[in-house]
């Protein structure tokens, strides 16, 4: 993909959702110059799903980058995301809590996940049912290091819209439930490049956009 049509892509789709919708640019195998186009728009939040990458990236560009953790995380690696991590939105166990929490004290930082709440039926993806999120949930308080400040949910790969648009549906009823007694709860990431409108549609207020920035290619 050309480098000038990140930018055009990246706001196009920026101004077509609006301010309320915070965009992440997934830039997982995409180049320092890709994300420096972006960069250069005023863009600032980026999603990596490996945290060496990220972390590489993270030296090697600006420091104002917000840095989105969006894939999953192996508890020996959080010590390496912890310093400069924005957000995670993959958290998806007790254990993982425990170890962002613990890196966070170590680093002196308040570190804000989010839950992956698993929406799809597919066995491939990660997250938690409804009662291990409820679980993590009551246990917040136990952790000074981290701050759950909303949920993070995959729909099926699926070309059925409605099977789409009910687990979004899904995803945003429990957030509600949890939102009621839960001040800090605020962000609610779905929506990918395929399915993002019909996330918005639902209450999405993050969305998670690669190709449709980057192009399908690595460049």
């Amino acid at each position: 993909m050309h480098m000038n049509s990140i930018q055009k892509n990246l706001k196009r789709i920026k101004k077509e959702v609006g301010d309320n919708v915070l965009v992440v640019a997934v830039s997982k195998t995409k180049s320092i110059d890709c994300i420096k186009k972006a960069y250069e728009t005023g863009h600032r939040d980026f999603g990596e799903n490996k945290i060496q990458e990220m972390t590489s990236k993270f030296n090697d560009l600006p420091k104002d980058i917000n840095w989105h953790m969006i894939g999953h995380i192996q508890t020996n690696k959080v010590k390496y995301l912890a310093p400069y991590v924005s957000l995670i939105h993959s958290l998806d166990s007790l254990k993982l809590a425990k170890e962002i929490n613990k890196q966070a004290i170590k680093n002196n930082k308040i570190i804000e996940c989010l839950i992956q709440y698993r929406i799809s039926n597919e066995e491939t993806k990660f997250g938690l049912n409804e009662n291990e999120v409820m679980d993590i949930i009551k246990l917040q308080d136990n952790f000074s290091g981290l701050r759950i400040t909303g949920l993070m949910g995959m729909a099926s790969f699926v070309d059925d819209q409605n099977v789409i648009d009910k687990e979004f549906k899904k995803l945003k009823t429990l957030f509600d439930r949890i939102k009621l007694s839960n001040k800090n709860f605020k962000i609610i990431s779905m929506g990918m490049t395929l399915d993002y409108n019909l996330a918005i549609k639902n209450g999405s207020n993050m969305i998670r956009i690669g190709s449709k920035i980057f192009g399908e290619r690595n460049v």
